[in-house]
């Protein structure tokens, strides 16, 4: 059973829907809505192109919602409403391998229970909607995998350790600022934590790439 942890990103910390931070998708399925939009004739040559140069640099949802308030909605194309976020999210894994990736919304809290398998928690392309994430995790064999991109912070140092290995990468430069802080607490019984970037392909690795986010490392 999982100790009670107040929950975090609260009050300041807790970003409004419209402040959240847009991804290349999302300003993508807005520029075509803006073609869409001239292309019909409800928005001028010169009207389409301050709106796009806007939405190309768009950093928040609130930005891009402003660009489409006076057009009607196209079908196929979403708008710029955020997801909203769980106050909490349970994740079980007994065995085999469980993962968050690609566009998920980062709940305010999580609590991660590994029996056996492996869990990963992929948050290159994840939608942060607070400065922190609370991770209570019980991990008695497997793993519990954190892929990390610039900005994202871990600390594990709340983790009891029986029989097992915690390791936290912490690449970024000091310059970069954090987005996002993850703190986790709970207990390793056999199995491991590792909080790391992502890591090239077996092609990019023959082709010599550069890693991921390597101008943002040490």
């Amino acid at each position: 059973m999982m100790g009670e942890v107040s929950p975090l990103g609260r009050g300041e910390n807790v970003a409004r829907p419209d402040e959240l931070r847009a991804s290349h998708g999302d300003r993508d399925r807005v520029v075509e809505l803006l073609r869409v939009a001239a292309g019909d004739g409800r928005l001028t040559a010169e009207e389409l192109d301050e709106r796009l140069e806007v939405a190309l640099t768009a950093r928040t949802y609130g930005e891009l919602a402003a660009l489409t308030t006076d057009l009607p909605a196209v079908p196929g194309y979403a708008d710029a409403a955020p997801p909203q976020p769980k106050d909490i999210v349970h994740i079980d894994c007994r065995s085999g391998n469980i993962q968050r990736n690609g566009h998920w919304v980062v709940p305010q809290r999580m609590e991660v229970r590994v029996t056996s398998g492996n869990i990963t928690l992929d948050f290159t392309e994840a939608v942060i909607s607070a400065a922190q994430l609370q991770i209570d995790a019980e991990v008695h064999s497997g793993n519990l995998i954190l892929v990390t991109k610039p900005g994202i912070v871990v600390d594990a140092h709340d983790v009891a350790i029986r029989s097992g290995n915690i390791k936290v990468g912490t690449p970024w430069r000091p310059d970069v600022p954090v987005t996002l802080r993850v703190a986790m607490s709970g207990k390793v019984g056999s199995g491991n934590i590792n909080a790391r970037p992502p890591r090239r392909t077996f092609l990019q690795w023959l082709r010599r790439e550069p890693k991921p986010y390597a101008d943002s490392m040490r």
